[in-house]
């Protein structure tokens, strides 16, 4: 079992919630964090922008990132929103059983 940690920025809670509720439910995440509000900035469209967003912390497997990956995706309302995912090298080994018996593989 590969453990990831996936990424993204939603623009409020109520989508953060969503995403959230449904990858956890369907068993592509065992967990999900909702982080409080973040300021960030960055270039779209050749404009300097900023926005508060809401992160998401997912506690995944590589097995299961491509699938994880189209469901946000299709729930998130951006046009393209940041998904990156982080290989998690070392951990709590009962943690990260419990992530690998969470997720659907």
């Amino acid at each position: 079992m590969e453990p990831l940690l996936v990424i993204t920025n939603c623009p409020d809670e109520q989508s953060a919630n969503a995403i959230a509720l449904a990858t956890v439910d369907e068993g592509l995440a065992a967990c999900v964090n909702i982080l409080p509000r973040i300021q960030s900035v960055y270039r779209w469209q050749g404009k300097v922008e900023s926005a508060t967003e809401v992160p998401l912390f997912f506690k995944s497997t590589a097995a299961n990132y491509p699938a994880l990956e189209a469901r946000i995706r299709q729930l998130h309302p951006y046009e393209l929103p940041e998904i990156i995912a982080l290989p998690v090298s070392h951990g709590l080994p009962a943690y990260l059983n419990w992530m690998a018996a969470e997720t659907i593989q």
